[in-house]
């Protein structure tokens, strides 16, 4: 079987997480489990060979034009969620923005299928784009095999001196954007004594334009950050290498989005054998399964009471430590690339 695969958000701003990871690891995985077939990569869709099999574009937004408007090869999308959509208040858009997902509505209803990351994600596609069940496939996504619970305390030692991180402190790791009920997190940790750390590019990035409506939570975190800066430290973008130290430093990790199609970052937490608080919206609870702390997403009070709680009982932080490493080992990639494969094989056999 010959498969184009896009790859074009590995050379745009999705690069260094998300998406970008997502193309990365599914490509190496299709290669290692599946050398059987031949694998086209490509940026430009004009330079897309004429026998192959079946197209896949891995990222779907929109409101940008990510899907051709008349491709009448076999196609798969992956659609990681349908965030924007489902919070309109939140990420509002104008008429280009309206006319472009007009445009890629159409184009989405006439590809073979849809790879989606959770089952929450696919009930949200039926629902919002009336599509039939049997068109959309979740896939679980895992976390990069080279996080892990380190026993080498001296490189541990030296990122904790590096970042000058107190013994203690709850970790965030992510982007800034409105589902991700930032506010929320830095209010109940300004309720504590305790230390939040955030990692993520946003935070830091000048370029970001904060008078966006959708960039309202950086401008309100930011502020918040300023006038509490002994206990509120932005890291900025931090490499995987360091981020794994992080991870096994952090007394806690704690993702209370409002919404996630997958929430990759709680896997990483997980496998690195940090315990973990999160909340039950989306897909996160699917993700999480009973080996996280789940929490109300918008009481700020119930999440620092969650924090303080983890943080205080070693006995329940080492039991979510122990769950949340066998939590992660259910997920893999190379069960994606199968599953992945699976679908391939199901459209290039379809007729329609």
């Amino acid at each position: 079987m010959k498969v184009a695969i896009d790859v074009s958000p590995l050379s745009s701003g999705h690069a260094i997480r998300g998406v970008g990871f997502y193309v990365k690891n599914l490509l190496n995985s299709l290669k290692k489990y599946h050398p059987e077939n031949d694998y086209f990569e490509f940026i430009n869709q004009k330079t897309i060979p004429r026998d192959v099999d079946i197209i896949h574009y891995p990222y779907f937004d929109p409101f940008s034009l990510t899907l051709p408007l008349n491709e009448k090869r076999k196609t798969v999308v992956t659609v990681h969620d349908v965030t924007p959509l489902l919070f309109p208040n939140l990420f509002p858009i104008g008429p280009k923005g309206k006319f472009i997902w007009f445009l890629q509505k159409r184009s989405l209803r006439k590809i073979g299928n849809i790879i989606t990351d959770s089952k929450s994600s696919k009930k949200d596609i039926e629902t919002l784009l009336h599509i039939k069940p049997e068109r959309i496939d979740s896939i679980y996504l895992a976390a990069d095999e080279h996080f892990y619970k380190m026993q080498d305390t001296e490189y541990k030692t030296q990122v904790k001196n590096k970042y000058k991180l107190p013994d203690s402190f709850v970790l965030y790791v992510g982007d800034a954007t409105p589902n991700k009920n930032l506010p929320t997190l830095v209010k109940a940790v300004l309720r504590t004594t305790i230390p939040l750390v955030m990692v993520g590019k946003s935070l830091v990035d000048e370029s970001v334009d904060v008078s966006n409506k959708w960039a309202k939570d950086i401008k309100e975190v930011r502020a918040l950050q300023k006038a509490n800066s002994q206990q509120i430290r932005f890291l900025g973008f931090v490499d995987d290498e360091d981020l794994i130290a992080l991870y096994n430093l952090a007394s806690v990790f704690v993702m209370p989005s409002l919404y996630e199609g997958f929430g990759l970052p709680i896997l990483e937490a997980m496998q690195s054998g940090c315990p973990v608080i999160t909340s039950s919206k989306g897909s996160l609870r699917e993700v999480a399964g009973d080996s996280a702390y789940i929490v109300d997403s918008y009481d700020v009070s119930a999440m620092a009471q969650a924090i303080q709680k983890v943080i205080g009982d070693r006995q329940l932080a080492k039991k979510l430590s122990q769950k949340g490493l066998l939590q992660a080992k259910k997920f893999s990639w190379e069960k994606t690339a199968n599953q992945t494969v699976d679908v391939y094989k199901k459209v290039t056999q379809n007729e329609r």
